[in-house]
């Protein structure tokens, strides 16, 4: 299967590697960074310099190729989309914007292509096990999602590094938030419902962020009584990021904002992502619920150093499109996370990422009291 990826930082190399290992793919990585390809290309990977904003140019440079992956920032998630739609080539991305997602899913009508966003970690495999989790009960009261790419060794007064995408993470820091409270879908404010709870002897804090559910509200619409995504931080980071964005109203200046977390908060690859997704509901005349939780870190793959975070999205997508070519996804239109079945992703050379993992509690029953 030949495979445009396009996109070459820390995700879409870790993607390139990983595909490229399997020797099941033939991947070009296409990004205008010279100096990023140049990197690849050292390591024997073939790239394609094109302008990633240019939908025509990524339309002609995508003619012979059968998918394209994107590991752009959201904001190029429609442009990418249309060329792909334009080339005939299925799509894949990583997105967590919900009106790029919206846009996606029109661009995919009657489409005989597939277009499958989101296939990261959230959203991506966090859907996927939260939809899992769901379908086990008669009647669903509750399900909570909660998800942290963390630095283990926390030491500024954020308790954060920068792990990931920066534009990504200050838009779900500043976007409404989808949730359903008393079984009506809502759009609540980023960065409040902040609650604490403690895992393994450790302190976390949680709070709305947007993006997180993916399509679930629309999938568990009048199935579930409520139902939220929150981003996990160590206690303290939101408090700060909120004087940030409201108090000193950077909200408004992102540019700003991202050049002033690029200058002071660094980079690192000695991260955790913790998954922690709860559903209670009624099974068999008894209140129930079930709880799936991991903490991934930081190691070698494929002969290289990679990051939690690198680990779980290049993962996830890897196993997506994995299983789209083994056909246990659908072959066209808009796929939706939680179609993809939690045993059959698990079980997936990729998916197996997760389960290498240090496993907190594999999925469990638990009486509510």
């Amino acid at each position: 299967m030949k495979i445009a990826l396009i996109g070459a930082g820390l995700i879409g190399q870790s993607i390139a590697h990983l595909l490229r290992e399997t020797g099941d793919y033939d991947v070009v990585v296409f990004d205008r960074d010279a100096h990023a390809l140049e990197l690849l290309e050292a390591q024997g990977i073939p790239t394609r310099r094109v302008d990633s904003a240019d939908a025509n140019a990524l339309r002609l440079a995508l003619q012979g190729f059968d998918a394209l992956l994107n590991a752009m920032p959201y904001y190029l998630a429609v442009t990418v989309a249309t060329a792909a739609k334009a080339a005939g080539v299925h799509y894949f991305d990583l997105t967590e914007d919900v009106r790029a997602t919206h846009a996606i899913r029109e661009i995919a009508d009657n489409s005989s292509h597939a277009f499958m966003p989101q296939c990261g970690l959230a959203p991506g495999f966090i859907g996927i096990v939260a939809h899992d989790l769901a379908k086990r009960f008669a009647e669903v009261r509750e399900v909570k999602m909660r998800v942290g790419a963390l630095p283990e060794f926390p030491t500024n007064a954020l308790k954060y590094n920068l792990t990931w995408s920066i534009d990504g993470l200050i838009n779900e820091y500043c976007q409404p938030c989808e949730a359903i409270r008393d079984g009506s879908t809502q759009w609540v404010q980023p960065l409040e419902g902040l609650e604490h709870f403690s895992l393994d002897g450790t302190e976390y804090e949680a709070f709305n962020t947007s993006g997180g559910l993916g399509t679930l509200c629309e999938t568990l619409a009048g199935k579930v009584e409520m139902l939220d995504y929150k981003s996990v931080r160590y206690p303290g980071h939101r408090e700060l990021m909120k004087f940030l964005l409201d108090d000193l109203r950077m909200s408004s200046d992102r540019d700003g904002l991202k050049a002033m977390l690029r200058r002071a908060v660094p980079a690192t690859v000695q991260d955790v992502v913790l998954v922690f997704v709860t559903a209670t509901g009624m099974r068999d005349g008894r209140l129930m619920q079930d709880v799936f939780t991991r903490k991934i870190f930081a190691k070698n793959i494929c002969g290289a150093p990679m990051s939690a975070i690198q680990i779980t999205t290049a993962g996830a997508i890897c196993a997506e499109l994995d299983l789209f070519r083994e056909g246990v996804l659908p072959q066209s239109g808009f796929i939706r996370q939680e179609q993809v079945p939690l045993e059959a992703f698990l079980a997936n050379r990729f998916g197996r990422l997760y389960e290498g993992a240090s496993t907190l509690g594999v999925v469990r029953q638990l009486e509510a009291a």
